[in-house]
């Protein structure tokens, strides 16, 4: 099987030079020249330090399943990715990276406040949906920023976890032999390796 790391390596191709500093920093590649050497190895196990309030904590976890929702497969709660994204946060990131995703919720709360009248993490979906909109396209304060790292978040801690690796995606450390005529209405799922 596939290890987390491993498959954060993989991951780098996928948002190109736009990789957000602590996934760059967990894949092992350095976001500054000389910057690997400093890189401590980082236990298993819960964050070194909580970077979120309870609040933000919960509209982090919400949010995180709109990006990738339960569908026929698993989503983002399910596969642990509030827990990456915090301990990435906490273990990998340094205070700066962590700016625009505290002030991107904090951003998301004051709208949902403002046009809905409720706390952020006790919106529908509609309401979650409509609020990422906006930070997606920069029509809240930090929106922008906070929404290319925040579903870059989401989307290493997804593909990278057990669920994402087996269960959206097929794991087949040998794929099947060569059939050049396989006809595409038969692929099933991507694979990855």
């Amino acid at each position: 099987m596939i290890d987390r790391r491993t498959a954060l390596a993989g991951v780098v191709a996928m948002f190109g030079t736009a990789l957000y500093a602590p996934i760059a920093r967990a894949a092992g590649i350095a976001a500054t020249p000389g910057a690997a050497a400093g890189i401590p190895v980082i236990s298993e196990g819960p964050p070194s330090a909580a970077v979120f309030t309870a609040p933000q904590r919960a509209l982090m976890t919400a949010l995180s399943e709109r990006v990738l929702p339960t569908t026929d497969t698993p989503g983002a709660i399910a596969a642990g990715v509030p827990a990456y994204i915090e301990k990435l946060l906490a273990d990998w990131a340094a205070p700066v990276d962590r700016v625009p995703i505290l002030a991107g919720l904090d951003a998301i709360e004051a709208r949902s406040l403002k046009e809905y009248r409720v706390p952020a993490a006790k919106a529908t979906a509609a309401q979650h949906d409509a609020l990422l909109t906006l930070a997606m396209n920069d029509q809240i304060p930090s929106g922008g920023v906070f929404f290319e790292a925040f579903r870059q978040l989401v989307i290493t801690g997804y593909y990278t976890s057990e669920i994402g690796m087996t269960q959206e995606r097929e794991y087949l450390p040998v794929p099947g032999e060569y059939n050049g005529a396989f006809p595409y209405s038969q692929v099933n799922k991507v694979y990855s390796a």
